[in-house]
């Protein structure tokens, strides 16, 4: 078998089999002690805009490219050493760039508490996945929010990590890993971020942008498999813009369009109200079983799209 799809397999396996163990130091972690040190010394509380706007971009630039970096650096050194430490090396790194079990697992956990018929941990449970309030949410809307982050996430946890794979080895899959850890860290429209976290808020709409559209595509066709494609494909193709995020929208709207549903609507952050554009169509009401149809189209579009990427893998045989 080729060694980048070795890479590959393994990566989805060692997902598959033990997802982020808590005990062991992930790549992410790494990445945010950067951040945070790195913020601590370039940001200063009176700056001029023009200084927060460079610092944040010196921030963001040094961190991707410490990750593309020490990742190759790793990996050419394990390849030295023996080919399989290399593979093994390769597949664990990119096993931490994805994240289909732990997105699966919790909303896996959102469901479990809302069928146990305890809507205070499920309002819990996924207010540790989104960024809305969710004190106040019923059933109905703790299942939006649930099935709109499985969406999105989707994109950022699957399938872009794996299209910057495919384009450039594990080495760009962890420096998109880094844009995103960055983005989720500084990307904030607030009095601290507005501009110290704009390059990295920019950074990830641009490295998102063909991953999104790409993730539409292959929610679309796993919903194919569900019956409901042709209805996926129309609610992506008239919905998706609407959305505020430049990219967000394309998954949303093609899980949206697949289970008949109508996402957006009112929100609230840290107690402020944020209406969004409605996507799709209410064909039905929101209901926990769409939660699990959720899940399966995310892993349906998932092995979609490693199908794809491995064919492209075999013209390719690097992994870095």
């Amino acid at each position: 078998m080729d060694p980048s799809v070795l890479v590959l397999v393994l990566a989805l396996l060692l997902d598959l089999a033990v997802g982020d163990p808590t005990w062991l130091v992930h790549p992410t972690q790494i990445m945010g002690a950067g951040i945070n040190a790195l913020e601590k010394l370039l940001w200063r509380p009176k700056a001029s805009r023009s200084y927060l706007l460079a610092a944040g971009a010196v921030v963001a630039v040094i961190i991707v490219a410490a990750a593309w970096l020490i990742t190759r650096e790793l990996l050419v050194a394990a390849g030295r050493l023996n080919y399989w430490a290399g593979v093994l090396l390769g597949g664990w790194l990119l096993a931490t760039t994805i994240a289909p079990r732990g997105l699966a697992a919790a909303a896996a956990g959102v469901l479990r508490a809302l069928e146990e018929g305890d809507l205070v941990q499920a309002r819990r449970r996924v207010g540790r996945i989104v960024g809305r309030d969710t004190e106040g949410l019923d059933e109905g809307e703790v299942v939006r929010a649930t099935v709109e982050t499985v969406a999105e996430n989707t994109c950022d946890g699957v399938i872009a990590p794996l299209f910057y794979f495919f384009l450039g080895g594990v080495p760009l899959a962890m420096a998109y890993r880094a844009v995103n850890t960055l983005d989720s860290m500084l990307g904030y429209k607030n009095d601290r971020y507005l501009y110290f976290g704009r390059a990295a808020a920019r950074l990830d709409d641009a490295a998102n942008y063909l991953p999104a559209r790409l993730t539409g595509l292959a929610l679309c066709a796993a919903a194919v498999l569900l019956g409901c494609g042709r209805q996926a494909w129309k609610v992506m193709l008239r919905d998706a813009r609407r959305h505020p995020s430049p990219n967000s929208g394309f998954p949303e709207a093609a899980v949206a369009g697949a289970l008949g549903v109508q996402l957006g609507g009112l929100n609230y952050y840290q107690g402020r109200p944020s209406r969004r554009p409605l996507i799709g169509e209410a064909r039905q009401p929101l209901r926990r079983e769409h939660i699990t149809r959720a899940v399966c189209l995310m892993a349906a579009a998932t092995l979609l799209i490693s199908l794809a990427g491995g064919l492209i893998l075999t013209q390719k045989g690097r992994w870095y």
